[in-house]
């Protein structure tokens, strides 16, 4: 209680030097929100791309489209547990798809079987997954379910109609089967149809010449290989390399290049958001010494007369370390409480999926802790200061 009563005795050098503690909290609240957000994806991401490897056409190929036998070939690859065949489109042509920094709403052909491959398994949230070789079914993941305002048993038109359609444009109706759990990564903007209804999309996809000449059954944009769970990059990378150089007509590529970009991005982006949030709060790490050293040169007679009734250089600096932490963690906890209700505005009027912030317990940890830490290391010089001051001298000094 002394110490909260030593501060009511200085409110207007208290309140300024905790106002320079939250805005340095709730700079690196919301700085560090995005860039948790970021990482969150670029994490997800890693999981879901890094542990498959993705098999297309090679660069300057005519026909972006891969034959239906190389998906043997593949599979008989050294390390090769399983090879899907896949078929992608746009959810919502012409636009973002409500993408932030996350994928854009895709609809995502691919066998039910294949869900439980990879090191992200993938679960549902309310509904069931759809049912392998059926027709007009979608399990959707949580962020295009919303961008779609879909529900279980609603019915969506996928791809979405735009507004500047050119003639021949098709939509075709699917029942939502099942709404994914959240990922934080892209699956949270894919739609999951099956490989029928893929090929179905494909066909309405060519040109109107190609679409009675071309049998989509024996075609594929892409495909998925697999091993066991756990292999690692480089083990993945080698098998990359051999479906690559052994199956003609196809480039696969190594993991590690993917996972690469993913971390390069996130770590600069880091580095750029933390190191503002940093300099905020040191700002206001120098406002508290700045505090403490004015509150001991007003406070030297109560010092020297505490110290010659017996009070022990421990207790002195004991107390003054105490006021210096106490400040960073009110500084800490309203900057923060800021930063969070900041951030919930932002994410619900920003109308982008997903949202721009993620407000993790670490983040929050990290920036109640450092505000303190940082208050209690700029207070020590002041409180040795106070701490070792020679009592005789100290009663001496007027004022």
């Amino acid at each position: 209680m002394e110490i909260f009563r030593n501060m009511r005795r200085r409110k207007m050098r208290s309140s300024l030097t905790i106002l320079g503690i939250v805005i340095g909290v709730l700079a690196l609240t919301t700085m560090g929100a995005l860039s948790e957000h970021l990482n969150s994806l670029v994490d997800g991401g890693v999981k879901y791309f890094g542990s498959s490897i993705q098999v297309t056409t090679p660069a300057g190929q005519s026909t972006p489209l891969l034959p239906m036998s190389a998906q043997k070939q593949i599979a008989a690859r050294p390390g090769v547990v399983a090879v899907y065949p896949h078929y992608s489109f746009e959810a919502k042509p012409g636009t973002n798809g409500g993408a932030s920094f996350g994928a854009p709403d895709t609809i995502i052909a691919a066998d039910p079987g294949e869900l439980s491959h990879g090191d992200l398994r993938l679960s549902v949230a309310s509904g069931t997954f759809v049912a392998s070789g059926s027709h007009g079914q979608v399990l959707l993941g949580s962020v295009i379910a919303k961008d779609l305002g879909a529900q279980v048993g609603s019915v969506v038109q996928l791809p979405q109609r735009p507004a500047d359609a050119k003639p021949g444009f098709v939509s075709h109706p699917f029942t939502v089967a099942g709404i994914l759990a959240t990922t934080q990564t892209a699956p949270d903007n894919f739609g999951y149809i099956t490989q029928p209804d893929g090929q179905m999309l494909l066909r309405d996809s060519l040109p109107p010449a190609l679409q009675g000449s071309v049998d989509v059954t024996t075609v594929a944009q892409s495909f998925t290989a697999y091993t066991t769970p756990g292999a690692s990059l480089a083990q993945l990378d080698t098998m990359a390399a051999d479906i690559s150089s052994h199956v003609p007509g196809v480039s696969a590529t190594k993991p590690s290049v993917t996972v690469a970009q993913f971390q390069s991005f996130s770590a600069t982006f880091t580095e750029i958001t933390v190191g503002a949030a940093i300099l905020a709060l040191v700002i206001g790490g120098l406002s508290v010494i700045n505090t403490m050293v004015m509150t001991v040169s007003e406070r030297v007679r109560e010092i020297g007369l505490r110290k010659a009734i017996g009070a022990r250089t421990g207790h002195i600096l004991r107390e003054y370390l105490r006021e210096a932490l106490a400040i960073g963690v009110i500084g800490g906890i309203v900057g923060w409480l800021l930063g969070f209700g900041l951030t919930s505005l932002i994410n619900s009027a920003s109308g982008v999926s997903g949202g721009l912030f993620l407000v993790t317990p670490r983040l929050t940890a990290i920036a109640i802790g450092f505000a303190a830490g940082l208050a209690t290391v700029a207070g020590v010089l002041p409180a040795i200061r106070a701490a070792r001051m020679d009592p005789v001298r100290a009663l001496r000094t007027t004022g």
